[in-house]
């Protein structure tokens, strides 16, 4: 853990170039919930609000040595991990959780496809995804396609039948996210209680990177004591609020969330930050 009295908290997560989902995502969020941000990229994206052009996995060394690097000098008070690509990426990162002290909140968010569509799990990295990383999460937060694909056919499409069965994979509790479901509920499961999560649904928002912050969200709020379900609570207003204000004229395709508040800063008449020299 980290001896710092601010927490820090870890992004194992690809690089979105166009900066409206992952690790770029992790750590607006993790700004505005006042926690030092710290990443491990997993892979480059090559991508913006309309497609994802390409993706370059990193190394499985390159990653597990990032992971050392911060924390046997910064520590980590929580992991937010989120795309993954590939077998030797899971395996990577598997290895590099396990050498953390025991007990560091882990939270899983199982990025399979961009908001443009573009899959980036490769279909044979779900079983690994399943096997390896999941049993190691506090919390893992699928949408609803998402834990569908994870917890499989026979699980049916209720979402409380889909909160057990992806429970049953391993991870200490389980959020079925509501922004897929008719109704925009959260779903908290944990083995022993089933708590429904509400909040606005914002059909004139902007969603990209919705799923990104919630869990960041969500892991930051670990790492300042909060227990699961309370942390699954604060990362629901904070992920709803980022859709709320997203910048929609940002780019041709789906806008990002604006977890900052820059949209509500400048309809308020806020300055604009000082021109550069």
């Amino acid at each position: 853990m980290s001896s710092a009295s601010i927490p820090a908290v870890l992004s194992i997560a690809g690089s979105d170039s166009g900066g409206g989902a992952g690790i770029q995502a992790d750590l607006k969020a993790f700004a505005r919930c006042g926690v030092h941000g710290m990443t491990a990229i997993t892979a480059i994206t090559v991508q913006n609000t309309v497609e994802v052009r390409g993706v370059e996995p990193v190394s499985p060394e390159t990653i597990v040595g990032q992971v050392r690097a911060v924390a046997e000098d910064i520590g980590v008070d929580a992991v937010k991990v989120g795309m993954l690509g590939d077998v030797a990426t899971i395996e990577a990162v598997a290895r590099a959780i396990g050498e953390l002290p025991s007990g560091t909140p882990v939270v899983v968010d199982p990025v399979m496809v961009a908001e443009s569509g573009a899959r980036l799990l490769r279909p044979e990295a779900q079983a690994a995804l399943v096997e390896r990383v999941l049993p190691l999460a506090t919390v893992v937060t699928p949408n609803l396609p998402e834990a569908r694909a994870l917890a499989g056919p026979s699980a049916g499409d209720d979402a409380e039948a889909l909160a057990r069965a992806v429970h049953a994979l391993g991870p200490a509790s389980v959020v079925v996210t509501g922004g897929h479901r008719d109704e925009a509920i959260d779903l908290f499961y944990d083995g022993e209680q089933m708590v429904a999560i509400p909040g606005e649904r914002y059909p004139d928002g902007a969603a990209h990177g919705s799923g990104c912050t919630h869990s960041s969200a969500l892991a930051a709020h670990l790492a300042h004591g909060y227990a699961p379900l309370e942390a699954a609570r604060a990362a629901r207003v904070i992920a709803g609020d980022a859709v709320r204000d997203g910048l929609r004229e940002l780019g041709r395709g789906a806008g990002p969330v604006d977890v900052l508040g820059l949209s509500v800063r400048d309809r308020d008449g806020d300055p604009a930050p000082p021109a550069r020299r």
